[in-house]
Formats: structure tokens, C-alpha cells, sequence
């Protein structure tokens, strides 16, 4: 068997970025700088899985610098998109007379930007910063007001009929064979999707157009009826998602993209126009798959069900969401806030890998891991390892400890010997841990492989714990009960501190258990019994 050489540090990231390489040198394109690009929804509050795309095109950015490149990412916010409905918990600001209008065009119900476009762009950005991500910011309303795509939009426009023709043929939307796909805000109610083009008069790059009645999302809304020309160069107005990416790809000479499934057919349609209209060959992409939630639904602005990077810090680390998003690209995923003491416990085990305090023998397995942890520390890897706290043990111990909660579950840590002395960097993850604990009642249930032997034992345990009387030496019960049962004591252990805590070894479990309380313990080990 061939050993393949590994491409830069191991990881899907690398092998994205040596495909984008190998492309751009087999289009002969100038690799003096690679653009990437991440699209910043600005219509309602971002989630996790809009930040993700934003990460993971850094993550591109990272590797091809890492190769020897250089490389930007451009965020860029799509903040002339209309108003289509009212996200979920927004319906109190009267943002109803505003649908149909660009989001930079309505004022922010929160009285801090510019617009209600850029309160939610800056949402995104904030997370972005409070992650590590390096950026270059840009507007689609200073974009369009500078004329930065006035030279696509003219050629888009001047072959409308061919576009349209093959958005229908391609995607079935028949859409703009009737209409041009570019929109002006309509100069009289400044709306964006009531006013629909129907001509374009090329010598003077103007479109002329009628606001008239228009559905989005199975609603009528009522246009004001005004007809109207507007120049492309000057007047406000964008292009159609389906011809809309190209155009930026064009202008802003960019060369990756990723994209979810939820947009693979303007994605299709706009790599069509790039090519062969613009004469731009379009970016190298990924489409990943969306986030759900626990419920399945996808994660959703408009649903409500959003997962902010800002509210996930308030559980977990930085690195906790780039562990997230690094991990893989492909397959859809579930995706709570229960998911936070998981990866909070797999950043120390990755870390332990890449110290070498864990082991790993497959070669290729451990230069992925390693690669991995380096990715999720932005390609900046501590140079020595941190301190480690099962973070299932921080929400046990802050579910006991109200008050004084730092300094008690400190003492608690150095009384079963986890850590030698009070840290900055253990502060730090108490207060989340406890966050965590005071937001949330139950844990996911972690899923551990029992046999009847230890169902057994774990149900004599349960029914110990739970009794009136107060077991003497808890330890050596549970010992008891594992060697009666067959049940070898240590493999017992090991199954209890994975119920327990989700790992393999923790503090010493009987005074551990007398210290969270013993029917608090019975309760959780019942639901394995």
C-alpha cells in the first residue's frame, strides 16, 4: 500500500485548500492573493451556523497562508436584501409597514445602528471578534452605492434574455424570462421586491420598472403602483440572488466560497453566469450541510431557534465553537446548548493528544487530531498545555454551590486533588460551568454500554442511595455491590463516572457523590437501570 503524503496539517481544511490551488494554477489565475468569501445574512439575528460559514472560510484562509499563499476573507453582508417576514420575537417593533424594503433602509428598532440591517450584521461580527476571526467587512449598500458592480450589472442586464432562459432551464423558476433579475428601490415607497424591471435600456444604463403588487412568502404585498426608471450606476437598487454572487465573485476577484444546501440552486445558476457570462470562472466550493435543532428543524432566523455565538459563550469557550465548526463540513447535525459540556471535555482531550499526554497510534489519526487542535487555535497553538477540569465535574459542583460558588467549588477542586491552587483560568470556567448549571436542569443523557450484570448492580446502587438510611462509606458500597454482582469494582467505577460526569475517571466517586447528594445521583443512575 502507497502512504499518501500529507497535505499541510492533515485536515479537511487542507485537502479544501490544495483543491482551490491545484484549480487556480490550472486556470492559469494570478495567486498573488486568494480572496475567500463569507456571506452575512442581515434580515434577522444570526445563528451559529451563519457564523460557521464566516469560520470555516477562515479555516480555508489559514491553510492556504500555512501553504505559503496569501489570503484574505472578505465578509460581506447582504444588507439591500428586503424584509420578507418578521423573525420570531421581533413582532413588538412594527416592523410590518417595512417588509419589502432593503434592511438598510429600515431603522433599527434597537436605536444603536444605522439600520436594522447593520444591528444584525454587527450581532455577527461580535461574534466573529469574540472567536479570533480576522476579516475584511464589507456592506452590500456601499457596494452598490459606490458602483463597485456597475460593470456586472451591465452585462448581466444586456444578456438577460439568455439568463433567464437558463434559470428556468436549470432550476424550473420562470420567473426572469418576464422580468429582468435586478431591482430598484422603487423611488416613491422604497420598496425592493414590489418594483420589478421589465426593460433596460443599455446606452443609458437605466432599467425601468413598476411597483405593483408582489407575494413573498405567501403573502400579498401591495405596491405602490409608481412607474419609474432608474440608473444602475447611481440609483439604489440590487441584482437577483441568481445572478447576484457572480457579480461579486467578478468584482471582488474571489476564489473560494462555501455554501449551505439551503441556496445550492442560486449557487448553480450564479456559477453559470460567472463563467459564461462574466467571463469570471467562479470560486472553488463546499456545501456543507445545516444545523439543527434537537427537534430537527433547521436552525432558522425567521423559526426563532437561534443558537447566537454570543449566547453560547455564556457556557462555553471560544474554542468550544471552533472545536464545533472544525471538527468536519459534511453531514447534518443536531445542534443544543446540551452540546457545549461535550466539547468543552473534547478541547482538553485534544489538547492532551497534541501534548502527547494521550496516545494515539495510528500516524494518520494522530497528524489529523494534531492539525485539528492547531485549526482550532487558529494555526496560534498554546506551547504548553492548560489547566484541565472536567467541565461535567464545574456544573455538578455549581449546581451545589449558590453562593460564594468560585471560592467553594475551588476549595472542592483542590480538596479531590484536580488542581494544586486557586487559577485566573479555572475562575473563568466556573462561572460558565455555572452559568450552564443555572440556565439548564438536565444534562443530556450520555450513552454508556451496560450489560445486565451492571443494570443489576446499578439498580442495587440506585436503591441504596435512595434509601432513607445513609450508606456509611459510600465507596466501598459501590465496591460491594459490583464484586457481589460479578461486576469487576474498577469497571464500575469507570461506568458511574461516565453517567456521571461523560468521562472515564474523575474525583473520588464516594465523597464525590455525597457532595452533589445521593438522590441526586440515584435519580441520574436510574434512567440506566
Amino acid at each position: 500500500m502507497i502512504e499518501q503524503d500529507t497535505i499541510g496539517k492533515g485536515t479537511w481544511i487542507d485537502k479544501l485548500a490544495s483543491e482551490l490551488l491545484e484549480r487556480e494554477k490550472k486556470l492559469g489565475r494570478n495567486t498573488d492573493l486568494l480572496r475567500v468569501e463569507s456571506g452575512l445574512g442581515a434580515s434577522g439575528i444570526p445563528h451559529i451556523g451563519s457564523l460557521g460559514d464566516a469560520v470555516r472560510a477562515y479555516g480555508v484562509k489559514l491553510a492556504l497562508e500555512n501553504l505559503g499563499y496569501k489570503s484574505k476573507l472578505i465578509t460581506y453582508s447582504d444588507d439591500l436584501d428586503g424584509l420578507r417576514k418578521i423573525p420570531e420575537g421581533m413582532q413588538e417593533f412594527g416592523l410590518e409597514e417595512h417588509i419589502a424594503k432593503p434592511v438598510s433602509l429600515i431603522p433599527d428598532p434597537y436605536g444603536c445602528h444605522d439600520s436594522y440591517g447593520m444591528h444584525m450584521s454587527s450581532i455577527l461580527l461580535d461574534g466573529l471578534d469574540k472567536v479570533g476571526i480576522k476579516y475584511e467587512f464589507r456592506r452590500a449598500v456601499d457596494t452598490y452605492k459606490q458602483g463597485l458592480l456597475k460593470d456586472q450589472i451591465h452585462t448581466i442586464l444586456q444578456n438577460s434574455v439568455r439568463i433567464g432562459d437558463k434559470i428556468s432551464e436549470l432550476v424550473g423558476q420562470e420567473k426572469y424570462q418576464k422580468y429582468l433579475p435586478y431591482f430598484p428601490v422603487c423611488s416613491e415607497c422604497n420598496r425592493l421586491y414590489t418594483a420589478e424591471s421589465t426593460e433596460y435600456i443599455a446606452d443609458e444604463k437605466k432599467v425601468k420598472y413598476r411597483c405593483h403588487d408582489t407575494e413573498i412568502g405567501s403573502k400579498i404585498i401591495k405596491g405602490c403602483g409608481h412607474e419609474g426608471e432608474a440608473d444602475i450606476t447611481k440609483d439604489l437598487g440590487k441584482l437577483a440572488w441568481k445572478v447576484e454572487f457572480a457579480a461579486r465573485w467578478s468584482a471582488f476577484d474571489i476564489r473560494f466560497e462555501a455554501y449551505g444546501k439551503d441556496i445550492m440552486d442560486s449557487v448553480k445558476v450564479n456559477d453559470w453566469v460567472s463563467d459564461e457570462i462574466l467571463k469570471y470562472p467562479h470560486p472553488h466550493h463546499v456545501k456543507y450541510e445545516m444545523f439543527l435543532d434537537k427537534g430537527g428543524k433547521k436552525i432558522s432566523k425567521s423559526l426563532g431557534n437561534v443558537i447566537t455565538a454570543q449566547k453560547w459563550l455564556e457556557f462555553g469557550s471560544p474554542k468550544s465553537i471552533l472545536l464545533l465548526l472544525y471538527k468536519r463540513i459534511t453531514g447534518a447535525r443536531e445542534l443544543g446548548f446540551e452540546d457545549i459540556p461535550s466539547l468543552m471535555n473534547e478541547y482538553n482531550e485534544l489538547e492532551n493528544i497534541y501534548f502527547g499526554k494521550i496516545k494515539v497510534d495510528n500516524q494518520a489519526k494522530l497528524t489529523k487530531l494534531k492539525g485539528l487542535f492547531e485549526y482550532v487555535n487558529l494555526l496560534n497553538p498554546p506551547k504548553q498545555s492548560s489547566i484541565h477540569v472536567n467541565y461535567r465535574l464545574l456544573i455538578e459542583l455549581t449546581k451545589i454551590f449558590k453562593e460564594n460558588r468560585n471560592e467553594r467549588v475551588m476549595k472542592k477542586l483542590i480538596d479531590y486533588g484536580v488542581i494544586k491552587n486557586p487559577e485566573s483560568e479555572i475562575e473563568k470556567l466556573i462561572d460558565i460551568a455555572g452559568n450552564f448549571a443555572d440556565e439548564f436542569n438536565e444534562q443530556e443523557k450520555t450513552q454508556v454500554d451496560i450489560d445486565e450484570s451492571v443494570k443489576k448492580a446499578l439498580k442495587i446502587l440506585v436503591d441504596a442511595l435512595g434509601s432513607e438510611k445513609e450508606p456509611e462509606d459510600i465507596q466501598n458500597t459501590i465496591y460491594q455491590i459490583a464484586k457481589s454482582n460479578e461486576v469487576q469494582p474498577k469497571d464500575f467505577f469507570k461506568i458511574l463516572y461516565q453517567i456521571i460526569l461523560g468521562t472515564s475517571r474523575g474525583p473520588k466517586i464516594g465523597p464525590f457523590i455525597s457532595d452533589i447528594g445521593r438522590k441526586e445521583v440515584a435519580k441520574t443512575l436510574s434512567a440506566y437501570t
